[in-house]
């Protein structure tokens, strides 16, 4: 029996566990593992596997040469996306804690990278990203503030050239994006998001069940 078009189906251990393996189905080197032990022990999150797999997937899609990052950490996401960059690619990150972004100078020194590959800004996101250049970006990664990320969605689509990426980590929050139960005002921001990037005649977008969430969008 055909079940009917929109339903869901039901999340079955076997589908619980596939969903883990793909998200550790793309091995991770030393210098991200690395990154991702100084971000456990500094207590900042970092994307998984998966996520981070996603991103270089769709950095090298878009033949990136210009990335900006929205929140640096120490480093994680930043590898993933530079080792799907263009080989000339710069990596614009920015963060407003400097020592995170001294972890994440030495990760990427770590991975191989050039010192030119990657512009570290220290900075709130909110200031920084109004001085980047219109349509000077194949991709934004925005994993800072989620009370900002309608801000960041609106700077996103300033800055990408058109068939540009954006991508929103963490959007599930926990599961509680979609739990009906009272959310705080970080989880309702989330919804507006994901509601506008959906319903944005600008952009072409798709949720991917990887690590926390991730929102994908293609800038028209």
């Amino acid at each position: 029996m055909r079940r009917p078009r929109g339903q869901e189906r039901a999340i079955t251990a076997n589908r619980q566990t596939s969903w883990a393996f793909a998200d550790a189905f793309v091995a991770e080197d030393e210098a991200t593992r690395w990154a991702r032990d100084r971000a456990i022990e500094a207590g900042l999150p970092s994307v998984s596997a998966g996520t981070g797999a996603a991103l270089r997937l769709l950095a090298g899609s878009v033949d990136a040469k210009a990335v900006a990052e929205i929140g640096t950490g120490t480093g994680v996401s930043g590898i993933h996306l530079l080792h799907g960059m263009r080989p000339d690619g710069v990596l614009t990150t920015v963060d407003s804690d400097p020592e995170c972004q001294q972890f994440a100078r030495q990760a990427f020194r770590a991975a191989g990278f050039a010192g030119n590959r990657a512009r570290f800004i220290p900075g709130r996101a909110l200031e920084v990203l109004p001085r980047l250049a219109d349509g000077g970006y194949d991709m934004v990664f925005c994993d800072g503030d989620r009370l900002e990320c309608l801000d960041y969605l609106a700077e996103s689509l300033r800055l990408l050239r058109p068939g540009g990426v954006v991508c929103f980590e963490g959007v599930f929050a926990d599961g509680r994006t979609v739990d009906s139960a009272a959310q705080p005002a970080e989880v309702q921001r989330l919804r507006e998001l994901l509601r506008a990037v959906r319903e944005s005649t600008a952009l072409s977008p798709a949720l991917l069940p990887v690590g926390d969430g991730l929102l994908c969008a293609v800038r028209r």
